[in-house]
């Protein structure tokens, strides 16, 4: 679905990412790890639109998506919940949800039932404002406000960050459902061992913007984890 090819990106003179070839398969949940500061965030954003490439390719379904802006990219489904959330404060629930229906590729204007199927916590709480939520109630919001453009790739940056234990587990289930049930794809940066092994079905491990090691999540071995990912 997604295919990324001799990817380079340059922050000032630091090279972030360093000649990436990852192809993410249609209908799985692939999970991307690594340490802090190993280009995780990096490469979503690019995916996304949010960075310029130095060089290389990202191909989405066929479409060559180099120089196409963010939004534009999320009119063809690609949905992108970042890290920290980056909800509107300012604005209610129902406001930051109406945001995602103008990159629609269907036109249309009504928030999908399935996001208060999956949150109903948020059709509760349509007119308070999004500051005013808790962490993990804005959360589900920022996961909700995607799924208004109707993706067909979702791509979470660490969605568990700073969330209580029951939110996490219950953010677990609804990726677990978008994925097999619904038949999203899915692109998961996550640090937290478990959670991954939970929900994803493939793991890249990313160190010094290279691609060190990838395959089926049963295959994350210990020494994998000792090598690249334990602080």
């Amino acid at each position: 679905m997604l295919s990324i090819k001799s990817v380079n990106q340059y922050y000032s003179e630091s090279h972030t990412l360093r000649d990436l070839d990852i192809d993410f398969p249609a209908g799985q949940c692939t999970c991307v790890m690594g340490r802090n500061g190993v280009g995780k965030t990096t490469l979503m954003d690019v995916i996304m639109g949010l960075l310029p490439l130095r060089s290389g390719t990202i191909e989405y379904q066929g479409v060559d998506l180099v120089g196409l802006a963010a939004e534009k990219r999320a009119g063809l489904g690609i949905g992108y919940v970042p890290q920290g959330r980056q909800i509107f404060p300012m604005l209610t629930v129902e406001e930051n949800l109406l945001i995602g229906l103008p990159a629609r590729a269907d036109g249309k204007k009504k928030i999908p039932g399935l996001v208060f199927e999956l949150f109903p916590v948020l059709q509760e709480m349509l007119g308070r404002r999004g500051g005013d939520l808790s962490g993990g109630q804005q959360q589900q919001l920022a996961i909700g406000r995607t799924l208004v453009i109707d993706p067909k790739l979702l791509i979470l940056d660490e969605p568990t960050e700073g969330i209580q234990p029951n939110i996490v587990q219950e953010i677990g289930d609804i990726i677990r459902r978008l994925n097999r049930e619904i038949g999203l794809t899915v692109i998961l940066v996550e640090q937290k061992l478990p959670f991954a092994r939970k929900v994803a079905d493939y793991f890249l491990v990313l160190d010094r913007g290279r691609l060190m090691a990838t395959g089926d999540m049963s295959e994350l071995s210990d020494e994998i984890v000792k090598e690249y990912l334990t602080v």
